[in-house]
């Protein structure tokens, strides 16, 4: 896998026996100790993940806000400094070019965290869309990027940051020192859990990533792969991009209405948006979790009683010992309680819709 790309944290992933794949042509682990254990030590305690294949896209100068508002389905500007905010880019026909999470720095200044795999179109498009007196930069290459998450992650990482970030909001940012380290810490995440997804110069990774597992030491930390990262974000309902949402689908159609600001003004996009609001869409994304044995898997055809369907994310979850997915069904089979049929080996099998999160914290 030599032509792969390679995080900053690359160097720790021998030594604590990751397994590696290929993701979206990143060599990254797929786990460690094990999905299941990983995943749960999560749910109990805390895990460890190198994030840093995402991308990091900076837009600073006078303009920055009103070029976010245009570019961006959410209201940058009920932004505080120091908060930040879940959004899309959606291309002219409503699509997800891709989601993101839009961070204020400053009146005029703020941080993008992008996928990994669409960084460069990403960057690429925002760059090609008119930004007058504000500067677009891309500085994924910068960027190691760690998330703790867990409920013992925020007393990890307070530690090390000697008590100056177990105040921060969820959805906040707060720049702090890290063991002498320069970071941006985000109370954000793609677990369901709290936590931080810490952003570090690159330099730095290695040595963050080692001072937060030996900080963890005696709190459960576990460093964790992609695999449980799946596994725990699927238990939330949490989209994935080239799944769950892509260019052909609308945040209407994923039932992501509540990241559009109809009310801001004009954003591209808007017109597509606005016609399915008012006129209806044939298909909406759904919660499965299986009635008979058997795993959904993405692109398994789904047979609702209105018709046709796809399964889009698929997987036995640990927390709940249970098969679950996201889908794809007809509007009028998308109501809870709904029973469909997932195709899994040739047979069909017996699901029924139901709202996510398909986990609580405490309930199942």
């Amino acid at each position: 896998m030599s032509d792969l790309k390679r995080t900053p944290l690359f160097p720790v992933y021998g030594p604590l026996g990751g397994r590696l794949v290929d993701f979206g042509g990143w060599e990254l682990p797929v786990q460690f100790a094990g999905i299941k254990a990983e995943h749960l030590a999560v749910r109990a305690q805390a895990g460890i993940f190198d994030v840093s294949h995402m991308g990091e896209v900076r837009v600073k100068g006078p303009g920055a806000l009103a070029f976010l508002q245009r570019v961006t389905t959410n209201d940058v500007a009920r932004l505080a400094d120091g908060h930040s905010q879940y959004s899309g880019l959606l291309n002219p026909e409503g699509g997800f070019i891709d989601d993101l999470f839009v961070y204020r720095l400053a009146a005029d200044h703020y941080f993008l965290c992008v996928n990994a795999g669409n960084t460069d179109a990403d960057f690429a498009w925002l760059s090609a869309q008119p930004h007058p007196d504000c500067a677009v930069e891309n500085e994924s290459p910068a960027w190691a990027q760690v998330a703790v998450q867990g409920p013992a992650a925020v007393a990890i990482v307070d530690d090390l940051a000697g008590g100056t970030v177990a105040g921060v909001p969820r959805l906040g940012i707060k720049s702090a020192r890290l063991e002498g380290i320069e970071t941006m810490c985000a109370r954000t995440g793609y677990t369901g859990e709290d936590g931080f997804e810490i952003f570090v110069p690159a330099a730095s990774g290695v040595a963050l990533w080692d001072a937060l597992l030996a900080a963890g030491q005696g709190r459960g930390l576990l460093p964790c792969g992609l695999g449980a990262r799946d596994t725990l974000r699927l238990e939330m309902g949490y989209p994935l991009h080239g799944h769950d949402i892509s260019p052909t689908i609308t945040p209407v159609e994923a039932e992501l209405n509540w990241i559009v600001a109809m009310k801001k003004g004009e954003f591209i996009g808007r017109a597509a948006i606005e016609r399915q609001q008012r006129e209806g869409v044939s298909r909406k994304r759904v919660g499965l979790v299986m009635i008979d044995p058997g795993i959904p898997r993405d692109h398994f055809k789904v047979f609702a009683p209105h018709g046709e369907g796809v399964v889009t994310s698929g997987t036995k979850t640990p927390s709940l010992d249970a098969a679950i997915a996201l889908a794809y069904v007809p509007v009028a089979d998308a109501a809870a309680g709904t029973v469909v049929e997932v195709e899994i080996r040739g047979s069909r099998k017996k699901a029924r819709v139901q709202k996510w999160p398909f986990y609580k914290a405490g309930k199942r």
